[in-house]
């Protein structure tokens, strides 16, 4: 190779390294191409978060005119097993099994939870669109069911997914691993929220249940894209005479030790402060700006992209060894820029601010997302990272529910006291009902940082404590 072609060569890795922080995650044990078609299942799972959560919501809402309130229990229901997650990988983690995989039979579980629930969506869809002489409430029935077998599906896939990604990964690149697999994730958002925008630029019902049964099918090819030949079997590892050890006893260890009362506090507070809003951008857009189904839906595509941005900004942060828990308090302030503009998006009519108080609270929601999370990781003592980060996505993925269900009540409920002028003729409008959505959203950012406070003023006092360096590449899924 010429002087001037390894100059090149270089330099080209120089750049990889430098703008792409993963581009060091792959191994000898773990090349390249094989990590990324394991990442292929968070790119099933990011489609089906844009399905059941973007545009599914808006179509029920708005065209097919099913409550506000019943959708956002419908989406609020596979977030039953969120909690579940920390219990699903400890479980995986001792899976007795003669065949002698412990991850393989979780996530191809998952994977046929999510294809039978996009299976079922069609016929549910069928039936409330009215093309059918069944009973409305049994369209609501089936796709009640269709969101949570869809849900409970991913959250397996995706628990047990980044758990078998851990497995195969050297120690020391486990951290760039799963951080690449959650970046994935978002770029898979990203993507399927712009093809399925683009798909139902010209909307109708057929096509809707076309793109459902197509998900159904993709879903199914990506995850088993992503299991082949993946983890090799070892019948030792699966024998049942393995010892199990009890998570209750685990647990009970963790909280006595750790007593992260007050950052799990505010966790649940912030997360419940950007999801509330998560059924109703898209209906909101809908309705009172008068957005297409594809515009609504690439709304999608601005939130994970703030997100992403969130995480650039916040790992750049951390890396530079700022404290986890300031970050996660700027990224509520953040929130409180951001839900001004979509409140102002409707008497000035203008999408362009309602654009960029979405992007924002996609970006203040990866700030916090992403200093939460460190602020958790610190409190893993004696090998309980995973315990310290089940912990945080059963309280992030409970506050989330929560918060989605009591948003999609609100808005209907005090939606129809506005129109029936029990508040009096100025605020007899539709729009009534989701700004009493945004405005709780701003008093429990401001919750937020009346728990996260101590701290940060605690780590202001202390700052000769160890601050874990933390950069993008590692952070963890």
């Amino acid at each position: 190779m010429s002087r001037q072609r390894f100059s090149i060569v270089q330099g080209w890795t120089r750049i990889g390294t430098q703008f792409l922080p993963f581009a060091d995650a792959a191994t000898a044990d773990l090349p390249l191409p094989r990590l990324l078609r394991l990442a292929l299942f968070q790119i099933s799972v990011g489609m089906a978060f844009v399905l059941l959560n973007a545009t599914l919501n808006r179509v029920m809402i708005v065209e097919l005119g099913v409550p506000a309130s019943l959708v956002a229990i419908m989406i609020a229901l596979p977030l039953v097993f969120a909690p579940l997650r920390a219990l699903i990988g400890h479980r995986s983690d001792h899976h007795r099994s003669f065949l002698g995989w412990k991850r393989v039979p979780y996530i191809w579980m998952g994977s046929l939870l999510q294809f039978g629930g996009f299976a079922i969506m069609p016929f549910a869809l069928l039936i409330l669109s009215g093309d059918t002489h069944g009973p409305i409430l049994i369209g609501q029935v089936g796709a009640a069911l269709a969101f949570l077998l869809v849900g409970a599906g991913l959250h397996i896939t995706q628990t047990t997914g980044l758990a078998l990604a851990t497995d195969l990964a050297p120690e020391a690149s486990r951290p760039r691993v799963v951080a690449l697999l959650y970046v994935m994730l978002l770029l898979g958002m990203v993507a399927s929220a712009l093809i399925i925008g683009a798909l139902l630029e010209d909307f109708s019902q057929l096509r809707l249940i076309q793109v459902v049964q197509g998900a159904a099918v993709i879903t199914i090819l990506l995850n088993l894209a992503a299991l082949w030949k993946q983890e090799a079997r070892d019948p030792s590892r699966t024998a049942f005479d393995q010892p199990r050890v009890p998570f209750q006893a685990a647990w009970k260890e963790f909280m006595r030790e750790n007593r992260p009362t007050r950052l799990l506090t505010a966790i649940g507070l912030g997360a419940a402060a950007f999801a509330m809003q998560d059924i109703l951008l898209e209906p909101y857009g809908g309705e009172i700006l008068g957005l297409s189904v594809s515009a609504t839906t690439s709304l999608t595509a601005l939130l994970a992209g703030g997100t992403l941005v969130g995480f650039f900004l916040a790992a750049r942060a951390l890396d530079q060894g700022d404290d986890a828990c300031r970050i996660a308090a700027f990224g509520a302030i953040t929130g409180l820029v951001a839900f001004p503009l979509v409140i102002l998006s409707q008497p000035f009519q203008s999408v362009l601010l309602f654009q960029a108080g979405t992007t924002l609270i996609g970006l203040g929601g990866g700030l916090f997302g992403v200093g939460s999370l460190t602020a958790a990781m610190a409190l893993a003592k004696d090998g309980q990272s995973g315990l310290a980060l089940g912990a945080f996505g059963a309280v992030q993925a409970t506050a989330t529910g929560l918060a989605i269900s009591f948003g999609g009540l609100a808005r209907d409920a005090i939606g129809h006291w506005a129109e029936s002028g029990a508040f009096g003729a100025a605020l007899n409008s539709p729009v009534t009902g989701y700004m009493a959505v945004y405005h709780i959203e701003i008093i429990l950012i401001f919750a937020t940082l009346i728990a996260i406070g101590p701290l940060v003023r605690h780590s202001l006092k202390a700052p000769e404590t160890d601050q874990t360096k933390f950069g993008l590449g590692d952070f963890p899924g």
